[in-house]
């Protein structure tokens, strides 16, 4: 996984990284940290092994840490946060080894995993947006009243 550490050694990666953390510091649920990236991205793996999916370890991390890195831009300039993410994903990944094939299916999971079935653009990008709203420990979370999302997408259970 030599790839995935040059992305978590990235300077671009650490920068974003960094002021999306600061940004959401005081928030009381659902950062974009660091842990939440790693957690979409076991959970992307468990599900690629178990369902026998076609899809490269490397791959699966790649697109996990970089899915929710154009928050930032999202909260400072109100650009969609997968779009802003898709073009740090395609400054990111070329510098760290990934094949042109690799950056634009890396890209098009980041720009759909926000929405599911065809809008998720790719067989990845579905499993990006399961992963993202599957990791989420709705039924433990102090904040859970103000919570935006509706109730019957909060995880009220490891399974859902």
């Amino acid at each position: 996984m030599n790839r995935i550490d040059h992305i978590l050694d990235h300077p671009l990666f650490r920068e974003r990284l960094a002021r999306l953390e600061a940004l959401e510091a005081d928030r009381a649920f659902c950062r974009h940290d660091l842990s939440h990236l790693l957690d979409v991205a076991r959970l992307m793996w468990i599900w690629v092994l178990e369902e026998d999916l076609p899809v490269s370890r490397e791959t699966v991390y790649a697109a996990a840490l970089l899915h929710d890195l154009g928050r930032a831009d999202q909260l400072e300039r109100g650009i969609p946060h997968e779009e802003a993410g898709a073009e740090l994903a395609l400054k990111i990944l070329p510098e760290v080894g990934f094949t042109e094939n690799a950056c634009e299916e890396i890209r098009d999971a980041i720009l759909g995993h926000r929405r599911s079935g065809a809008a998720a653009r790719s067989p990845l990008g579905e499993l990006l947006y399961r992963a993202d709203k599957a990791c989420r420990p709705c039924w433990h979370c102090p904040a859970s009243a103000a919570c935006n999302w509706p109730d019957e997408m909060k995880n009220t259970g490891i399974t859902r």
